[in-house]
């Protein structure tokens, strides 16, 4: 669980383990000119995040390269007001998302389950507002890629 309260963490931690992640620079952003080349290579528009914490505190959307560096500033001052940290991170902004989740209970002798999922995509500044379960946009071939099909 350490390694999940820290995103930069957690994003490793997914990619160790093969899980696919969006594109973006996964560590501390330090050098400005180093972060404006990733968010280049990446390419706009991006989100610059903080590492610690949640509530969408520490957060910018940045759709150009002239906005970039106020947003990472603000981004980071906002992160270190929040969460006592100015981790921040990029990865590719994408429109419109959905937010799907899958709720999973485990307990100390290995036995896990699901509880299958939930659509988290009505949002208000990056909190979640409404879940709505099992989710009605998902497609069938989907949730089975993932094997999250109920059973017949």
């Amino acid at each position: 669980m350490e390694n999940v309260g820290d995103k930069i963490a957690a994003k490793r931690l997914a990619q160790r383990v093969e899980v696919p992640i969006i594109e973006g620079k996964i560590s501390s952003l330090e050098d400005p000119a180093e972060a404006i080349a990733a968010a280049n290579q990446i390419g706009f528009p991006i989100i610059v995040k903080a590492a610690a914490g949640g509530g969408g505190r520490g957060m910018r959307v940045v759709r150009s390269a002239e906005d970039f560096t106020a947003a990472l500033e603000t981004a980071k001052r906002e992160a270190k007001t929040a969460f006592g940290d100015d981790t921040v991170f990029i990865e590719k902004f994408i429109e419109n998302p959905k937010h799907i989740e899958v709720q999973l209970l485990g307990d100390h002798h290995g036995n896990l389950v699901h509880l299958f999922e939930r659509d988290c995509s009505v949002q208000r500044r990056y909190q979640k507002v409404v879940e709505i379960a099992p989710s009605l946009t998902i497609i069938p071939a989907t949730l089975k890629k993932f094997m999250i099909m109920p059973s017949a």
